[in-house]
């Protein structure tokens, strides 16, 4: 078993659960928590060897010499954080189930939260660190769509973009860091970087790579002053916030900090920056809390507090603290899971989560109230639970730092855990005691027994940690400690009470006192609901006003570098590019010295040609479009002799079909550009004329200059042998390593796959794109009135095209028959040049764009609606099995142990036919083919439904 494999599985459950149909709750419920319980085996499944004190390891090469492979690490920490996501996972699941509303989108749901168990569960164990900040925005980003799953509030949306915007900004710098840490390393493997904490603390670069580090860290932990997009991610479904803000998102910032504490701690930098961001976050938060009145509310500033805990315990330089933040990593995941659970229930049950409203809930649903209590007894440190134990373990490390420190921690440790108490009884109190409410939206009850099962199973974890913490988690905490700390690492001994010491002390004042400090205050919540007592300083609005402004200057600068008319932009970057691609060559003169060739003269009048034909498209372009697109085609068949010329028939084959198909999709659009109003042109004085001149002189030297230019350096570059080593390389590798004897192909597909399989995609992109703007144009009333006149009659409905299998009228008959028989042939030319492009000139881009111009045929005579009745298969279905197919291509070499999208080759017999060769490219070359046809058809058809649209516009209009 393959540790990819506990990676792979949710993001295939992702893909399942987002195909399933919208009302198939119960199945992609069962779907995600198998998926999920299967992630919890294969954990489990490791157990015996993580134990026995292996490191697991799986390398899977990519770009080797640039130290870039794929790496799958567990060790006994990663072991912990990955039986805590699926383990966790399985149980929100369950949750998710009685939770999410049937008419909610729910198979959405599942899928993206699939995909962030894999995003995490990637983070958890990546054994390469470029691949760790790969999953590491993938969280990022699929906890976006998980926090905005409600897009149609306005808060959801709010949230969502706070939450991406600081968390993915703090990713770009913590690739940063780790560019920085791989360079002072000379690796960036996981194993490599964490035996080198002395070389890195002792590099010149050392504060910057930690204050990038520390910037990555603390955005995801939602640590001060980043912490603001963690309440307002609480827009979120409740499942969301009990495994995302719990358990597993905000965690991924602490476990960051322990994975790299033998690296980057034990330095005044480390204290400082990271321990004064978690004394921080840990007084804030629980001060703030205290004040909340949405349930929600007081558990998102709680877990910043708690959080803030842990970052303090890391930034301690402290191992004992360090295994006390591991230890209350564990826990807080266990008790506030619980305790958003019981108020998602609450809010299911009840309607809302005004704790101004909500009052003697105990008596309707006792045992929500049983579960919520204990857990919320958990958070406030109460003894016998598992939060007291490791709470007391913080006490007792604030005690043993050195100078003024000793003396501050504690102080503040215990006036954090005074607010923690607060709103812990708080949060209890006024929820589920007192008079019982009689104003609520909805009459409240106990939920499905189901649904309390996680919140039951994760307060009985609370409850056994707390009485028998040295059997329950002792083990697991001593291994995840030692993975970090090594053999070295010093002695745990958990206990409930280790007799009457200043940490008990310390704990005994935090509870007194957060009782007592809950009657000072009680008169003031019941007068001042919803405001924080002090000065209280609303991250959203400085996030906003910061937004704003920089939105603001951007607007500024773009209006005074900008401008409206493109002839102005093309002339700017046209310039820039001409003045960037100069400055390196002026310092080499080497390329000046040009070699000669033989003249031809038949060459030079072909593009004599090729440059007037272009010239007359530059020129027409503002008289006469279709002049222009004609001679636009001109100067690319010119393109195309010459590709033929300098014996690139795959080039010429490419750039001839691509003429067609751009040549009709330009003559479709170009009815939808509005028309030039000379009618109304005002006389211009002499000084106007003159600065036009002027300005006509300077746009043709720069173009005459570009053009020249890169003449010369193309020339320049296919002319000279000192850089024909990398063309020997593909002629020489194409057919022993390729299988091809056509080159330009076996690069395409295989040598430079990656980048086919980029650009493919974002040939899809582009198509999608197309059309959701063409969706939404509206056309000039011109071309409306234009229409109208030129034909009276508009295409009949579908329904009597269906019903009576007759083409519109107007239709001529006669070449529609021969455009029926013309499709099979073409037909039959794609497939030949698709099949024998990886020896011969062509392959799947030709036979796509082939296949698709038989298709815009059948539109262009047909119509369109003739034309869709009889589709079999839709554009966007082309796309969607083009990438697949792609992207299976590439997946299928992982198996067999090679790098992604590498070759693999093999020859089957069969009867009658014989030997047949297949090879993995062929899959690829017919993902792009696929791609290519419903990219072309998909723009195709944006443009002749907007016809359609615009002739009824027409009709109506009249």
């Amino acid at each position: 078993m393959t540790l990819s494999l506990l990676i792979l599985l949710p993001f295939f459950g992702s893909i399942l659960a987002g195909l399933l149909p919208q009302d198939a709750r119960n199945r992609e419920a069962l779907l995600s928590g198998l998926i999920a319980f299967s992630c919890v085996v294969i954990v489990a499944w490791y157990a015996p060897a993580i134990f026995a004190g292996q490191v697991i390891e799986q390398h899977i090469e990519w770009l080797p010499f640039l130290d870039l492979n794929i790496v799958f690490r567990l060790d006994g920490f990663a072991w912990l954080f990955a039986l805590l996501v699926s383990l966790m996972g399985v149980l929100v699941v369950i949750y998710a189930r009685y939770y999410m509303d049937p008419a909610d989108p729910v198979p959405r749901f599942f899928a993206f939260f699939l995909a962030f168990m894999g995003s995490m569960l990637g983070v958890v164990l990546s054994g390469n660190v470029i691949q760790l900040v790969i999953f590491w925005e993938l969280t990022s980003l699929s906890s976006f769509m998980l926090i905005a799953y409600w897009h149609h509030r306005p808060d959801a949306r709010r949230g969502a973009r706070i939450a991406l915007t600081i968390t993915a900004g703090g990713g770009f710098c913590l690739l940063a860091a780790m560019l920085l840490i791989g360079q002072v390393v000379g690796s960036y493997e996981l194993s490599v970087i964490l035996a080198s904490g002395d070389l890195i603390r002792h590099d010149e670069h050392y504060t910057l790579i930690l204050v990038l580090f520390a910037l990555g860290a603390l955005t995801k932990s939602a640590q001060f002053p980043f912490h603001f997009w963690l309440p307002n991610a609480m827009a979120a479904p409740t499942p969301v916030s009990a495994y995302l803000h719990s358990a597993t998102l905000v965690k991924a910032g602490v476990f960051l900090l322990a994975r790299f504490w033998p690296v980057l701690a034990m330095t005044d930098q480390w204290f400082w920056i990271i321990g004064l961001a978690g004394l921080l976050s840990l007084t804030v938060g629980a001060y703030v809390a205290t004040f909340q009145n949405d349930m929600k509310g007081v558990l998102a500033y709680s877990t910043i507090s708690h959080l803030g805990l842990i970052t303090l315990l890391l930034g301690m330089n402290s191992q004992l603290a360090l295994i006390a933040a591991v230890f209350h990593m564990i826990n807080h995941a266990t008790f506030k899971a619980s305790l958003f659970m019981a108020t998602g229930i609450v809010d299911h049950e009840t309607g809302t989560r005004d704790m101004s409203v909500l009052s003697g809930l105990r008596r309707s649903m006792p045992l929500t109230a049983t579960l919520a209590t204990v857990a919320a007894a958990a958070m406030a440190g109460v003894p016998l639970l598992n939060g007291f134990i490791s709470k007391e373990m913080f006490f007792s490390e604030t005690l043993f730092l050195d100078d003024t420190r000793r003396y501050i921690l504690p102080v503040l440790a215990v006036v954090a855990s005074t607010f923690s108490v607060t709103y812990s009884l708080r949060f209890i109190l006024k929820v589920f005691f007192g008079k019982e409410a009689n104003n609520l939206p909805r009459t409240p009850h106990e939920p499905p027994k189901w649904m309390l099962f996680p919140s039951t199973v994760l307060v009985c974890l609370c409850i056994l940690i707390g009485v028998l913490p040295g059997i329950v988690i002792e083990p697991t905490l001593t291994l995840a400690t030692t993975s970090i700390l090594g053999a070295n690492h010093p002695s745990i001994d958990l206990a409930v009470f280790h007799g009457i010491n200043i940490p008990l002390i310390m704990s005994a004042m935090a509870l007194i006192g957060g009782i007592v400090v809950y009657f000072v205050l009680r008169p003031y919540w019941q007068s001042h609901a919803g405001h924080t007592l002090g000065f209280h300083i609303e991250g959203r609005e400085v996030f906003d006003n910061l937004i704003n402004r920089l939105d603001s200057f951007a607007a500024t600068v773009n209006e005074y570098i900008s401008s409206h008319r493109v002839q102005v932009q093309m002339f700017c970057i046209v310039l820039v590019t001409f003045i960037v691609a100069l400055i390196p060559l002026l310092r080499y003169t080497d390329w000046l010295m040009w070699p000669r060739t033989k003249f031809s003269l038949s060459f030079a009048i072909l593009w004599v040609v090729g440059a007037a034909c272009a010239i007359g498209a530059a020129h027409q372009a503002k008289y006469n479009r279709f002049r222009a697109v004609v001679f636009a085609g001109g100067a690319g068949i010119a393109t195309t002799v010459t590709f033929a010329w300098l014996s690139a028939p795959d080039l010429a084959l490419t750039q001839l079909v691509i003429e067609v198909v751009t040549v009709v999709l330009l003559l479709l659009g170009l009815r939808w550009l509005p028309r030039r109003n000379n009618d109304g042109a005002t006389s211009v004085s002499g000084a106007e004329e003159t600065v036009k001149h002027l300005r006509h002189i300077r746009d043709a030297i720069l173009a005459v200059a570009v053009g020249l230019g890169m003449t010369i350096l193309t020339y320049v570059i296919t002319t000279r042998n000192t850089i024909s080593s990398i063309g020997n390389f593909f002629t020489e590798n194409a057919l022993p390593k390729g299988g091809g004897t056509n080159v330009v192909n076996v690069i395409l597909v295989d040598f430079r796959a990656f980048d086919t399989y980029g650009e493919i995609t974002v040939l899809g992109i582009v198509a999608l794109t197309v059309y959701a703007l063409l969706r939404r144009f509206r056309p000039p009333e011109e071309s409306l009135y234009a229409l109208e006149k030129r034909d009276k009659t508009v295409a009949p409905d579908l329904a009597k095209i269906k019903e009576n299998e007759a083409l519109p009228r107007g239709t001529l008959l006669v070449p529609n028959v021969l455009v029926r028989l013309l499709m099979p042939m073409i037909s039959l030319i794609a497939i030949f040049f698709f099949m024998r492009g990886h020896n011969l000139p062509g392959g799947g881009f030709i036979a796509g764009v082939i296949f698709a111009i038989g298709i815009i045929v059948q539109y262009m005579i047909s119509g369109i609606h003739w034309v869709e009745l009889r589709s079999r298969i839709k554009p966007q279905n082309w796309l969607a099995a083009g990438l697949f197919m792609a992207l299976s291509a590439g997946i299928l070499p992982l198996f067999y142990g090679l790098p992604f999208l590498s070759a693999l080759a093999g020859d089957i017999h069969l009867p009658l036919i014989g030997d047949i060769h297949l090879s993995s490219v062929m899959l690829f070359d017919l993902g792009v083919f696929a791609l290519v046809v419903g990219s072309s058809t998909y723009m195709l058809v944006a443009l002749a439904h907007q016809s359609l649209r615009s002739q009824r516009q027409s009709k109506g209009a009249k």
